[in-house]
This record gives C-alpha cells, sequence and structure tokens, in this order.
C-alpha cells in the first residue's frame, strides 16, 4: 500500500486587496497558524497583488498559493497558477468560456465557484450562482460553499442570530442540486470537487451593532479542503505550490466541516491483489475488489455509487466488495448533539473494466 500525505487548506478567500475584503495578509496567516492550517488558496478579484507583494509561499508551517477570483454578475470562477490578472469586459452578458479559456492560455487551472448560490432576501444579499454549463475546460467545481450555506440558513431574525453564532450547527452540507450535477458531470468526464468558504471578514452593522462576518480564525474551522499527495511537502515555494496543486488537479482530496471533529485520518482505498487506488484515481477491475472507508470517530458513512446510495453504515471502518464499474464516492455526517451533521464529502474513485 503506498504512504499518502494529508494537507489541511482552505480554498477561496478574500483579503485586504480585494474591493469587498477587509483584513491584511499577516492578520489571516496568524489566523491560518492558529488553526494549524497547512494552505491557503487566497482568491482575491481579478487581481495577484498578494504575489507582487511578496506574500505567495511559505510562512512558517501555511503556505500561500495567490490565486484569483473572476467574478462578473454570474458565472463566477476561482483560478489558480495565472500570470497575470484578468477582468472582465462585461459585466452581465459575457460569456464565460472567454475567460476561463485564458485562464487556461496562462496555463492556469480553475474551478466553477458557488455553483448554486442562492443569496438570502432576509439580508438583501443577491445570488450568484453560475448559469451557463455549456462550458468547456474547467478542472473543477466548488461542491460546499461556506457561505451559500450559511446564508441558506438565514430565513428568521431568531435562526440568523443562532446561526450567526453557531454556524457549524446550522450547516446543511452541500446542496443536493449541487451533488446530483457533480455526479452526473462525473460520469463523462473527471471533474473535481472542492470546498469553498468564501470568507470576507465582512463588517456588517444590525440593530446600531457592528458584527464581523466571520472572523478568520472562526471561519477556517468550518470548510476545509484537505489534499492528499504521494510526496511529503519540503518548503520549497515552488515545488511544494505545484505538488499541491497538481494532486488537486487529479482529485486527491476531500472536503470536511471540522468544527467539531477533525477529519485527519479519514481513508478511502479500493484494492485487489495487484493495485491500489484512492480519491481521483482510476481503478481498472478484474473481478472483485475491496472498497474500504476509515474515519477517525464514527459516523454515518454513505457510499455513493453513480449518484445513487450503495451502501449506508454508522461505524468508523466500512469495509465492502465491488464488482461493477462505476464513480464511487464517499459521504459522511457526524452525530452532534442528537442530529448528524455533514462531516466529509471525497472525490470519486473511477472504476473501469479491465
Amino acid at each position: 500500500m503506498f504512504y499518502l500525505y494529508d494537507y489541511t487548506g482552505v480554498i477561496h478567500v478574500h483579503s485586504v486587496y480585494s474591493f469587498d475584503g477587509r483584513v491584511p495578509m499577516p492578520e489571516m496567516l496568524e489566523a491560518a497558524r492558529k488553526n494549524c492550517i497547512d494552505f491557503i488558496m487566497l482568491t482575491d478579484h481579478s487581481n495577484l497583488q498578494a504575489r507582487e507583494e511578496g506574500f505567495e509561499g511559505w510562512h512558517g508551517d501555511t503556505l500561500l498559493i495567490v490565486g484569483q477570483e473572476i467574478a462578473p454578475r454570474f458565472n463566477h470562477y476561482i483560478a489558480f497558477q495565472t500570470n497575470s490578472p484578468i477582468i472582465p469586459k462585461c459585466e452581465t452578458d459575457i460569456n464565460p468560456q472567454i475567460y476561463m479559456d485564458q485562464v487556461r492560455a496562462q496555463g492556469g487551472i480553475g474551478f466553477i465557484a458557488h455553483p448554486d448560490h442562492g443569496g438570502t432576501k432576509l439580508f438583501h444579499v443577491k445570488h450568484y450562482p453560475w448559469l451557463n454549463w455549456a462550458v468547456t475546460g474547467y478542472t473543477g467545481i466548488g461542491i460546499w460553499d461556506f457561505m451559500t450555506d450559511w446564508q441558506s440558513t438565514l430565513n428568521s431574525y431568531t435562526t440568523a442570530l443562532c446561526s450567526f453564532f453557531f454556524p457549524a450547527f446550522f450547516l446543511r452540507g452541500p446542496k443536493k442540486e449541487t451533488l446530483q450535477r457533480w455526479d452526473q458531470l462525473n460520469q463523462n468526464t473527471r471533474v473535481v470537487g472542492i470546498g469553498e468558504l468564501d470568507n470576507h471578514d465582512t463588517m456588517k452593522k444590525v440593530m446600531g451593532l457592528n458584527f464581523s462576518v466571520f472572523p478568520f480564525a472562526k471561519a477556517f474551522k468550518l470548510v476545509r479542503t484537505h489534499v492528499i499527495t504521494e510526496k511529503p511537502l519540503v518548503k520549497d515555494n515552488k515545488r511544494d505550490i505545484e505538488l499541491l496543486l497538481s494532486a488537486l488537479k487529479q482529485g486527491r482530496a476531500y472536503i470536511a466541516g471540522e468544527y467539531y471533529y477533525e477529519s485527519k485520518g479519514f481513508s478511502f482505498v479500493l484494492t485487489d491483489d495487484s493495485q491500489n487506488a484512492t480519491m481521483g484515481d482510476e481503478f481498472l477491475l478484474d473481478d472483485e475488489a475491496c472498497l474500504t472507508v476509515m474515519l477517525p470517530a464514527t459516523a454515518k458513512i454513505r457510499i455513493i455509487k453513480d449518484g445513487t446510495l450503495f451502501r449506508e453504515e454508522i461505524t468508523h471502518n466500512l469495509i465492502c466488495k465491488i464488482s461493477q464499474r462505476g464513480v464511487y464516492r464517499v459521504e459522511a455526517y457526524l452525530k452532534v448533539f442528537g442530529k448528524y451533521l455533514p462531516w466529509i464529502f471525497s472525490n470519486p474513485i473511477y472504476v473501469n473494466r479491465g
């Protein structure tokens, strides 16, 4: 069995370099240090200023990767490994394929951001969904976005107040329509799923009082993306950024809400006498293979095959045989105060006939 390294990160965050952000990089990096975050994938709006000012790279035990969010009215796209800012020429009717192609032309990778964002009418937050699904060339999509999830809970002032102070307990996980679309897309091609924060630490005034929504020290505990590598990070900026992004591009990743319990120790592998595979891998099935899911705590484990439930058990270690081709992924729900909360969502293993 090959040895894998599990690195905890946060994807899609905004700093003082965004028009709607306010947190300087040193403050964000300190919040990451307190939360033992291994990497941050920064996505300020259509700029790479954090890189230009020398912030990209290692800061103590946290690696900062500078990307950008391309954000016209709809169809927001987060991109990494680009060498210059990409600014949409039109705010409303621009075809997203134009800037997606620009990302690829620069050698970058891109992810469709918060595809089913609905906003919240109660607090006058606009909706920012992805509308054009005829596009091609993207690496993946955000399957669980903290802001999309949290804002969907704000259906009354009482609920909003409780959700503000205890956001992790009110999170519902990825939207059903997002997972259905992701499963469907993966029937035809590899589409990597990531977790997003989309956090700005915005100041809001309610009843004359200022509230921070949300401080990064708190937000960093909520929706994280773990990237799995076959080699360790060695604090070489260029080499480590390439290693992490290469593993992410392959789908060697899972998403976790870790406010109540960390997910390190999670494992999802498929084996037979001659092969080992994990998230993002292809597996050639001869007869049957052994699928193993391991968790650091007991939870409700759901194996999803081609978008439908294949197996469900409450355990910390699930082992089962498979004999059919398909796209297999894992969901895990952690029981907290008598309620099963969304915890882990893995990328798939792609099983084909040998």
